[in-house]
């Protein structure tokens, strides 16, 4: 697992296959949340919801980069959502 104290705000999170997953909100503990943009949502906004990822899954942090150790339909598979 990578140092979560490099992961910071706007970051943007990609795969292991280099797709996109999201952009850093914050760190919450050993987790990573994701902003609301990146959720699927309505035409007006509605439905987005946080996802937080786990921190585990990073393979490394680059630049303004997160890259997963996961590929990124199987990170979005271990979304945690957001109460």
């Amino acid at each position: 697992m990578a140092d979560l104290s490099q992961v910071k705000e706007h970051m943007n999170v990609v795969g292991a296959d280099g797709v996109h997953v999201g952009t850093v909100d914050h760190v919450d503990g050993n987790r990573i949340k994701l902003t609301k943009a990146d959720s699927p949502q309505g035409p007006d906004g509605e439905g987005a919801k946080h996802h937080y990822l786990d921190g585990g899954l990073i393979a490394s942090v680059e630049g303004d980069m997160v890259h997963l150790s996961a590929t990124a339909a199987n990170a979005a598979e271990l979304f945690e959502t957001a109460e």
